[in-house]
């Protein structure tokens, strides 16, 4: 069962077709989670990720890495205040 929206959002990217050597914007990676959490679901998103990890755990170690640090910086991104000048 997904704990917090953070995990599915996780599970979502993960299961993506983005690339670290993409870069992508914070737009790209919030319009990539929600398409992957309407194509496969929340369970179909974690189905996906533990197969990886069963399969290939090396390699999805490395990937959720990369996709914990990408959602914490989406993050910032999106709480850092708006000062006006």
């Amino acid at each position: 069962m997904i704990s917090t929206m953070q995990d599915l959002a996780a599970e979502a990217l993960f299961v993506s077709h983005l690339q670290p050597s993409q870069c992508p914007s914070r737009e790209t990676v919030e319009e990539t989670v929600t398409a992957m959490i309407l194509r496969h679901g929340s369970e179909g998103c974690a189905a996906s990720v533990a197969e990886e990890f069963g399969d290939h755990p090396e390699a999805a170690v490395r990937r959720m890495s990369w996709v914990r640090t990408e959602l914490r910086a989406s993050a910032v991104l999106q709480r850092a205040p708006h000062f006006a000048s």
